[in-house]
């Protein structure tokens, strides 16, 4: 294959005049362009045939401008996040026609992922083709968070990110964009506009004509527009692009006007919406009809064509006959790659210590083990929300200092913009998997939703990968009440997190498993939801002893105090309301053990077994909301592992089903406390 500069002077020379392209050019070019137009029409037969393909956006219309994006990747130096509609982008940036049709009828050995992600969703990771989710245009935030990878440890790279002009609508697209603009990154955004989202026209999602107009504003993103029908002109646009983002000024956009010659899908009509009139115009742009003249006029003969179309018919068959006799996906292999194992100590293996001498609140916890792991992984980073003023170390301070010790390119601020924060970071991971990232997701819990789509993004790319990536990142999160924030800054939201397979949720209650727990999550691939209970940052019940390097292994609980007559299973601020009512019941009599969670995700359902098993009764405290909460899982998990064992129903304490109120009385109201947890031990123990 010819190098990309080749490729793009012979264009370029092609589109000015000056000097018409070798014929060596223009037989690859045409190739590529009817290879991947033959493939985009035998799609459907696959579908019809019930043998896969059962998503199928064609590219029909966009070839001008994804034959020349895809030549402008480098293979295995440059990053591209391809969207479902980039076929003859990808097939012209490095796969081939079997791997195509392998993702195609979701095979097993599918260079995206194994068959687990939707066909039409091309990728291969191992030469830089990302495996890109179905989330319209949320892969611009990894492409950017990639870029500034790039740009720390000064790689030759670019990233490429490619969408539809309809998904420019989305506000994380305008994050991403905003972002690379300020830090100058080394992106190309490649905008396919064709006219429709789905069956929605383009004046129905914006006010300019031509979306790229809405960032013209933004001084360091040059916006170039080109003919998406017209090969030359679409190289000579991404020529451009590519010269101005290695200048280092920052991001370019290619604005490619395009045309949709079918429906935007297999499951979409598009003669409900569009007349005659408007298809066969459509149809009569076809690019590929267009490029052939093109190649005649500039030297090539009918032969030589028709020579290239009977030799691409020929490899079609041929990577069809392979992908049909591939192995498909064994039923089992779902439960591979979920989440990768956990870094665990050799020295605390069980995540506990007998260690004495000065204790620590829980927010230097946190901060000294910040510090610790960034002096012991110099590609440690950290960015949120206000948290690396040198006065000031977020809004709690947990990372007070970092940013002079560790500098401004390894501790900084982000935007008021939850998504960008966390969506960064699994694009910043993709790198190296050396990098480590942990981000303040939110100021406080509550504002976590606007970051939903990311953490749900960032659940599946291990598994959606089939292992080929796994965003290394250690989401914190201030949560919970009793500070008088009312609301937005007394909500919990792990009983939404927990029911996502692929990351791992965190929850301390004492300073020596806040710093094991952070330890442990930094050290460990995968993404980790840490919890971090802000009541407990400077309160005294929380300090604990902290040994050197104490790491804490995920999914193994603590159990706080022994006892035989009542389990009562807690995590984070209700621990201290446990044992406090744990103190009052022996007062009385009764024993009861305080099994601290720890870790939620995964959960020591063998410790919880263990104690139910000695007590025979169950009593679960969480700060959540009783209903939906993630007591709700623990209880079950009472029911069905240990129901032989019970003498009485498990009973659970939590919020009340309402919003925590402002007012101190309201939100003593809602919120549990120990005389709330004792009541309840009392109810259970005298069943």
């Amino acid at each position: 294959m010819l190098d990309t500069p080749t490729l793009v002077k012979a264009a370029l020379n092609a589109l000015d005049g000056s000097n018409a392209p070798s014929r060596e050019d223009l037989c690859h070019w045409y190739e590529l362009m009817h290879l991947g137009r033959l493939l985009d029409d035998k799609a459907p037969n696959y579908l019809k045939q019930a043998i896969g393909w059962s998503y199928h956006a064609p590219c029909a219309g966009h070839d001008g401008i994804q034959l020349a994006a895809g030549l402008a990747f480098r293979a295995g130096r440059d990053f591209l996040f391809p969207y479902y509609r980039d076929l003859l982008t990808c097939l012209a940036a490095g796969l081939t026609p079997e791997e195509i049709l392998l993702n195609g009828i979701s095979k097993a050995t599918d260079a995206a992922g194994a068959g687990r992600h939707m066909s039409n969703h091309f990728g291969k990771p191992s030469i830089g083709i990302q495996n890109v989710s179905s989330l319209t245009g949320n892969h611009t935030q990894h492409a950017v968070g990639l870029a500034r990878a790039i740009k720390y440890y000064g790689r030759d790279s670019i990233v490429f990110t490619s969408q539809g002009e309809s998904s420019l609508s989305e506000g994380y697209c305008f994050e991403s964009i905003n972002g690379a603009d300020r830090e100058q990154l080394p992106v190309v955004f490649i905008i396919q506009d064709n006219g429709y989202g789905i069956s929605v026209p383009k004046r129905d999602q914006s006010a300019n004509e031509h979306i790229c107009d809405n960032f013209s504003g933004f001084p360091n993103l040059k916006i170039i527009k080109c003919d998406g029908l017209d090969f030359p002109d679409s190289m000579r646009a991404m020529e451009e692009a590519l010269a101005y983002v290695r200048t280092g000024k920052g991001p370019a956009m290619v604005y490619a006007t395009c045309v949709r010659i079918g429906s935007h899908s297999n499951s979409d009509r598009h003669e409900l919406y569009r007349d005659d009139a408007e298809r066969a115009e459509a149809k009569a742009k076809d690019p590929l009809p267009k490029f052939r003249a093109y190649c005649l006029e500039n030297g090539l003969s009918e032969e030589e064509l028709k020579a290239i179309e009977i030799d691409n018919q020929a490899r079609y068959l041929a990577a069809h006959d392979k992908a049909m006799a591939a192995p498909n996906p064994e039923p089992a292999s779902i439960h591979d790659f979920v989440i990768p194992e956990g870094w665990v100590s050799t020295q605390y293996p069980e995540g506990t210590h007998q260690a004495s001498g000065d204790s620590l609140s829980l927010i230097a916890a946190l901060n000294q083990t910040l510090k610790e792991e960034f002096r012991h992984n110099p590609d440690t980073f950290i960015w949120g929300q206000d948290m690396a003023n040198k006065e000031k170390g977020g809004i709690f301070n947990v990372s007070k200092g970092l940013q002079q010790e560790f500098g401004e390119k390894r501790v900084f601020n982000a935007p008021i913009a939850e998504d960008f924060i966390v969506g960064t970071a699994n694009g910043f991971s993709r790198l190296d998997d050396k990098i480590r990232v942990v981000v303040e997701g939110a100021e406080f819990a509550d504002y976590i939703w606007p970051a939903a789509e990311q953490i749900v993004e960032t659940s599946h790319d291990y598994w959606r990968s089939n292992g080929q990536f796994s965003p290394n990142i250690t989401i914190r999160i201030a949560s919970g009440g009793y500070i008088g924030g009312g609301l937005y800054h007394s909500q919990n939201v792990e009983g939404w997190l927990t029911t996502l397979p692929g990351i791992r949720v965190v929850v301390p209650a004492f300073a020596d498993d806040a710093a094991g727990l952070l330890r442990t999550a930094m050290r460990s691939r995968g993404t980790t939801l840490y919890l971090e209970p802000k009541f407990l940052y400077n309160a005294k019940m929380a300090h604990a002893v902290v040994p050197p390097d104490f790491a804490v292994p995920f999914g193994k609980a603590r159990v706080r105090r022994e006892g035989t007559d009542l389990t009562i299973l807690a995590y984070g601020t209700p621990v201290h309301f446990a044992l406090e009512a744990a103190a009052k019941l022996e007062k009385e009599g009764k024993s009861a053990e305080v099994v601290d969670l720890r870790s939620l995700s995964p959960l020591d359902t063998d410790a919880i077994v263990k104690s139910v098993k000695k007590t025979h009764r169950v009593l679960i405290a969480h700060e959540d909301k009783v209903f939906g909460g993630f007591g709700g899982e623990l209880a079950a998990i009472a029911a069905s592992e240990c129901f032989p064992w019970l003498d009485a129903p498990v009973e659970r304490v939590g919020s009340e089903f309402t919003p925590v109120g402002f007012n101190r009385i309201l939100e003593r109201a809602t919120l549990p406390n120990a005389d709330k947890v004792l009541a309840a031990a009392r109810k259970v123990l005298a069943f």
